[in-house]
């Protein structure tokens, strides 16, 4: 079954300035969590792949983060969802670490874990590290509107992807190719 995977930050949920460190400041982007739910129940495996610099920055914590990603998960199970997977890089950006967006081990290891081929396997960002991990992957990026997808426009043009306005303009197309 084919592959989504989702940036966080941006595309999930809205960004906050000084970083996303506690589950009351995660707010989901209108639409994004439907979206989810019908991918699920069209039969895609869907999974998160996020950097979080603010644990490698000092801000938050594992148990902060996991704290936030639990009450995610638990938005998801209210409409009767799972995420398949959510992955993420504790690092900073100096650390030059091999997980970090836009570097692909990230998205690498996903795959692997979920018995995704590169060519089944879209990866959705609101950032330009995004398509270039889904280029080095060798998957299909595509940027979204939503957080600063606005910021990267050109890029997304330079590279050829398509550009939605959101996650859920996203899973539309998608479930109309189905």
């Amino acid at each position: 079954m084919p592959l989504v995977l989702l940036d966080r930050d941006g595309v999930i949920n809205e960004n906050a300035a000084d970083y996303v460190k506690t589950a009351d400041e995660w707010r989901p982007i209108p639409g994004s969590i439907d979206a989810i739910a019908a991918l699920k129940r069209a039969g895609f495996v869907v999974a998160v792949c996020t950097n979080q610099s603010a644990i490698g920055r000092g801000l938050m914590d594992e148990r902060m983060l996991t704290d936030v990603h639990r009450h995610m998960r638990d938005v998801l199970s209210a409409r009767g969802v799972a995420l398949d997977g959510i992955y993420h890089c504790p690092h900073s950006p100096d650390d030059a670490c091999a997980c970090r967006k836009p570097k692909p081990d990230m998205l690498l290891r996903a795959m692997r874990d979920l018995g995704s081929a590169p060519a089944e396997t879209v990866v959705v960002g609101d950032s330009l590290r995004d398509l270039e991990a889904a280029h080095a992957a060798g998957c299909r990026g595509v940027l979204v509107l939503t957080g600063h997808g606005h910021f990267h426009i050109a890029d997304a043009a330079r590279l050829g992807v398509e550009v939605f306005d959101d996650l859920a303009s996203f899973a539309a197309s998608r479930l109309e190719r189905c």
